[in-house]
């Protein structure tokens, strides 16, 4: 496998020399990249459905789970808000060179905090083709040379949207090398890309949680880790029981494959007997299974029981856990237990509690009254988002520009030497 090695190593070095320039390059110079990207993708859209429908044909005769089939699924639709997000970067303010903060100290030196790219980021990732321009975009505005490694089942997608953004950047006077694809499904080829320190500045997952643990445990470069999504709504006692059901049937239902999804409901056994059983039939409805505790089973009649397991699943798919709760301190707990730190909900009308939550619950994004599908870059006025960070260090939450640079310190002196 040195083959595979080599081509990851010149990959990696062409993505370095590129950074080089893309570092220094204006901010017009990346928004006339940019906006050519978008364009591209427009023009490239028959070419890009005949590739992504290549793709969805192997992934069902692989027999890939639906929910996978959905998330590799284009459209006319889907490849217009890839463009669209591409248009909304190049509209976002250049994070490079932002001056964090200044000062001066009392010997006359004066210190400035400044944004930098952080380099070179490889990003390996799985099932959706969207991630490749959504990635391309992000890390071209802020600097950074990209190297994209998408799944198997998404390689021919993946092929015909980077060759339309290539084309696009050198069409705008940038490297070629800003963007690269593996040009290979080889696991391999991934393993020697997550170690080659030096080349390499830092390694985002986007996937499953065996993807994510793979990354986490094979890499030596660094790596911002992006999770699992096993999201909750919470119903408190005195929640609005009509906003309850739109919430969280909206966090359900609106796309079940996603980490944003809601997986876990948990309702205040105040108001189960007055939500649960209706709300049980607009889920049946729309094809949702239900696993649910005791006293959800006793609610809701056709319910699963659900078990230690089910607290713990991300399923994207129509399947929702179901538990009854007699307190917010309850809630809580269970969120902080079995959540997977991305993204919680709780619906209120209490101000008091509401409070409570957002302090208590740890989360990258915990919401009140509203759907946990806004998790999401582009909602967020990002553009489009890298991923979703569930970590603590560096960066947390839906990543976007600022999110994608480091710092570094530039000091300003008049002959200063140190005593």
């Amino acid at each position: 496998m040195e083959h595979l090695r080599e081509q990851m190593v010149q990959q990696a070095n062409a993505a370095r020399q590129a950074a080089m320039v893309l570092g220094q390059a204006s901010t017009a110079a990346k928004n006339q990249a940019l906006l050519a990207m978008a364009d591209a993708l427009l023009a490239d859209s028959a070419q890009i459905l005949e590739a992504n429908a290549a793709d969805i044909h192997q992934a069902r005769e692989r027999g890939l789970p639906e929910a996978m089939v959905e998330r590799l699924t284009l459209n006319e639709k889907r490849i217009a808000a890839m463009a669209e997000g591409i248009r909304q970067v190049a509209a976002l303010p250049d994070p490079v060179g932002e001056v964090v903060e200044g000062w001066k100290r009392p010997n006359g030196l004066e210190i400035v905090k400044v944004r930098v790219p952080l380099g070179v980021i490889a990003i390996i990732y799985e099932s959706r083709p969207n991630v490749t321009a959504d990635a391309a975009a992000l890390c071209l505005k802020s600097g950074n040379a990209v190297i994209l490694r998408g799944g198997s089942e998404a390689f021919q997608s993946n092929q015909a949207i980077t060759a339309s953004l290539v084309r696009a950047v050198q069409s705008a006077g940038l490297p070629a090398e800003c963007v690269q694809m593996v040009q290979t499904t080889e696991r391999e080829a991934a393993t020697y890309l997550m170690r080659l320190n030096g080349l390499v500045d830092c390694i985002v997952p986007r996937g499953g949680a065996g993807l994510i643990q793979t990354v986490m445990q094979t890499a030596t470069v660094p790596v911002i880790e992006t999770g699992v999504g096993n999201c909750h709504t919470y119903v408190h006692e005195d929640a609005d029981l009509q906003m309850a059901s739109d919430v969280a049937f909206n966090a359900k239902v609106q796309r079940c494959s996603v980490c944003n999804a809601m997986e876990t409901l948990l309702v205040h056994s105040a108001v189960a007997e007055a939500f649960l059983p209706a709300f049980a039939e607009r889920l049946k409805a729309a094809g949702v299974e239900i696993r649910g505790c005791e006293r959800t089973r006793q609610l809701v009649s056709w319910a699963v029981p659900a078990t230690e397991d089910d607290w713990y699943t991300e399923y994207l798919a129509l399947i929702l856990a179901v538990k009854v709760v007699d307190s917010l301190d309850e809630a809580i707990a269970h969120i902080n237990h079995y959540g997977s730190r991305h993204s919680e909900a709780i619906i209120t009308r209490s101000l008091e509690a509401a409070r409570r939550f957002t302090r208590e619950v740890d989360a990258a994004c915990v919401y009140v009254n509203a759907s946990t599908r806004f998790t999401d870059g582009f909602e967020f006025g990002f553009g489009a988002e890298i991923g979703i960070s569930t970590q603590k260090l560096h960066a947390r939450g839906p990543m976007g520009l600022r999110e994608l640079t480091t710092t570094k310190y530039i000091v300003y002196g008049d002959g200063q030497v140190r005593t």
